[in-house]
């Protein structure tokens, strides 16, 4: 009977690829165990570590690096760290096409993520979340306006939200590795349960191979990357607006 299904008909022991828009992570490792062979787009995908700064950003460097040459923006929603821009450049990411919101509280947080995914005139969002803020409720709201969204929508979040329920359709755990190098454990996707984690080599900036110093002392550097600060006026308890 499972043979006459149709294509579009999801098979749990199959990876679900039908009507998935997705992006190329640019690791061919974990394309091939993510639905739709990449970053998906139209759904939150949840990036769960146990601190900032173990290599998150870089695992989505090839993502930034294609979008902003596309001249596609970049939003970058309350990051724990200010980010480096030279650092950025290094890796031919294009910071013109970069957008850091500042949202210190977490009504505003929530409240500028949803007006984001409402404008939909983004290449991907990046959002760090406060956990002790961040209801079920919350999420789904966030889940349901992602869909229309032309891009992936990416959820920061701490190591203790591995353990509860989400309605992201994909969350993955990060866990930082020697040699510089992560591990990508699949706690949830559309497809078969994954036991083991990936191990990706995160991308090295382009300066570190390049292969004179002189070149690097002449470099310009680049512009700052464009900063507003959000702020909702009137919060709610339990809403985003």
């Amino acid at each position: 009977m499972s043979a006459a299904l149709p294509a579009a008909v999801w098979r749990a022991s199959q990876l679900g690829h039908a009507g998935i828009d997705a992006v190329s992570s640019g690791f061919p490792a974990l394309d091939a165990e993510l639905p739709g062979a990449g970053w998906p787009s139209g759904m939150l995908t949840e990036l769960i570590g146990r601190e900032s700064g173990i290599g998150e950003l870089r695992l989505l460097v090839p993502l930034l690096r294609q979008l902003t040459r596309e001249r596609r923006f970049v939003v970058l929603l309350a990051p724990p760290l200010q980010p480096y821009a030279p650092a950025l450049a290094s890796h031919g990411i294009q910071l013109d096409y970069l957008l850091v919101v500042q949202a210190p509280n977490a009504a505003d947080r929530l409240w500028a993520v949803e007006q984001t995914l409402e404008s939909a005139a983004f290449g991907a969002l990046l959002a760090w979340l406060p956990q002790e803020r961040t209801r079920p409720e919350h999420l789904r709201r966030m889940q349901s306006a992602a869909q229309p969204a032309g891009g992936p929508v990416f959820l920061f979040r701490p190591l203790a939200a591995q353990f509860d329920a989400s309605p992201a359709p994909l969350r993955l755990l990060l866990l930082p590795r020697p040699d510089q190098r992560l591990s990508v454990q699949i706690l949830k996707r559309r497809g078969p349960v994954m036991a083991d984690p990936i191990l990706v080599d995160l991308p090295q900036p382009v300066s570190t191979i390049r292969p004179r110093a002189s070149t690097l002392a002449t470099a310009p550097e680049p512009h700052p990357m464009r900063t507003i600060h959000a702020r909702h006026d009137a919060p709610h308890e339990g809403t985003l607006n």
